[in-house]
């Protein structure tokens, strides 16, 4: 069972991370330990050669990891990003991002988990991500 409903996450979102609304990243959906997100295409998004950016791709991949582990630990804001490796697969097309995350193993101190990104509507992943959160004592 999730802890957390997307529209609960989004209110964090906007009062505590606001460059994730800045930038229109949105959470779609929450479950036990999985989340999917959306990065909306918007040109300046864009780097030379007509791709989207990295750095707005690894902000989705850790937004939808931070809902993921939400989503299996509840309301802990003070979990944060202890790592994170993004590996570029493919270019991605100049269309929205999605990113689908779920996470691997929960312990006490520590989540780990995965994220797989495509550009919308494609079957083929322009990203794959690992990360871990450190969750604080409870």
């Amino acid at each position: 069972m999730n802890k957390i409903t997307p529209q609960e996450f989004d209110i964090i979102a906007r009062d505590q991370v606001p460059l994730v609304g800045y930038l229109g990243i949105t959470i779609e959906h929450i479950g036990d330990g999985v989340a999917t997100g959306r990065a909306p295409y918007r040109d300046e998004f864009l780097r030379p050669g007509g791709t989207v950016s990295g750095p707005v791709m690894m902000t989705l991949a850790d937004f939808v990891m931070y809902a993921a582990v939400l989503g299996k630990i509840g309301r802990v804001e003070l979990a944060v990003t202890t790592n994170l490796s993004i590996n570029f697969l493919r270019r991605p097309s100049p269309r929205d991002v999605i990113a689908h995350a779920r996470l691997i193993k929960v312990g006490k101190r520590l989540a780990v988990g995965e994220v797989d990104m495509f550009s919308e509507g494609e079957e083929d992943m322009i990203a794959h991500v690992a990360g871990t959160y450190s969750i604080p004592p409870l």
